[in-house]
């Protein structure tokens, strides 16, 4: 298998799913916390990426294997298209997820045991959203599992990372007596939640517009996501609701005192987001509209993202 085959396995265009959640991690804590690991956070990287590739390759080899359809399976998957082998698309799962677990076990005994509780929480949801014989992804779960998984779960590993003076949650555990204790700041976490809810939303309307735009093929194939209960018509205005509902949390956050004035240029995408839904619902069930959903993600993050930035550089 060549390389450029190996990225169209693991769809390698698609990470700006997992990219985001963990460059905003990043900033938020070193603008909100104060504190960034640059070592650990590039090791957390590293697996995190390879992990996601991972889930993507399982995706596509459980898609195979499961499909109905001879022409979504030797047409549109990309095993079927490429004629790979399921062999050794096998074992190249296998290697990425022990890779991610080495990582995984380094980093717990720099970051504690929540960030392996964390960790294996997401690792499990994302095995198995594609994996076993009723996977996530074939239930009206979808949305909600790739949504928190990625958007709070990467954004939440990533502060486990860096943020290690005075944690805003920390797991102790004492494996002599059996006794374990949590500790928490409910108003930093409330705070957490709030920075990765633009996120979770930006992330689980990726998987809405999938679904919406791939209804029909769904059907066939014995896919019954979320869409297929609520029908296309709400579909489109949850996708709508879910592509503002960024901006309501950045002017709470604002107000709040999470964050300083200069992640108003969040808004700055407001337009682009707004075109970007009329011209997605005018173009379903096309597969372009799919695009539209992709353009929001990267429009409203980036805007995040750089707020966040002028943030530092402003107030640090």
């Amino acid at each position: 298998m060549s390389f450029s085959t190996f990225l169209n396995l693991v769809e390698i265009k698609t990470k700006l799913a997992s990219f985001f959640p963990f460059v905003i991690g990043v900033l938020f804590s070193i603008s909100y916390f104060g504190q960034i690991h640059w070592i650990n956070t590039l090791i957390f990287f590293c697996g995190m990426l390879t992990f996601d590739m991972a889930t993507t390759a399982i995706n596509n080899y459980m898609d195979f294997k499961k499909a109905k359809s001879d022409v979504y399976k030797y047409e549109e998957n990309i095993i079927g298209q490429l004629d790979l082998s399921l062999g050794l698309v096998r074992w190249l799962i296998f290697a990425m997820i022990g890779f991610t677990l080495v990582t995984g076990l380094y980093l717990t005994t720099q970051a504690g045991w929540l960030f392996m509780l964390i960790g294996g929480m997401c690792c499990f949801i994302g095995i198995f959203y594609t994996y076993g014989p009723i996977p996530l992804s074939r239930m009206p779960l979808g949305e909600l599992f790739s949504g928190f998984t990625m958007g709070l779960g990467i954004f939440l590993l990533v502060l486990c990372v860096n943020v290690t003076q005075n944690p805003p949650f920390y797991l102790q555990v004492n494996f002599r007596t059996g006794l374990f204790h949590l500790d928490g700041n409910i108003w930093s976490i409330a705070a957490i939640i709030l920075a990765a809810l633009p996120l979770v939303a930006s992330i689980a309307n990726v998987m809405l517009a999938n679904n919406l735009r791939d209804l029909d093929l769904d059907i066939k194939n014995h896919r019954y996501t979320l869409i297929y209960y609520i029908n296309r018509p709400v579909g489109i205005k949850l996708f709508k609701a879910l592509a503002l509902l960024g901006y309501l949390t950045i002017i709470i956050g604002l107000i709040s005192g999470i964050y300083h004035w200069p992640v108003l240029i969040t808004f700055v995408s407001l337009p682009l987001v707004w075109k970007n839904n009329q011209d997605f619902q005018s173009a379903l069930p096309h597969p372009r509209s799919f695009g539209y959903a992709i353009k929001n993600l990267v429009a409203f993050n980036a805007c995040y993202g750089l707020g966040l930035l002028i943030s530092i550089l402003t107030y640090r």
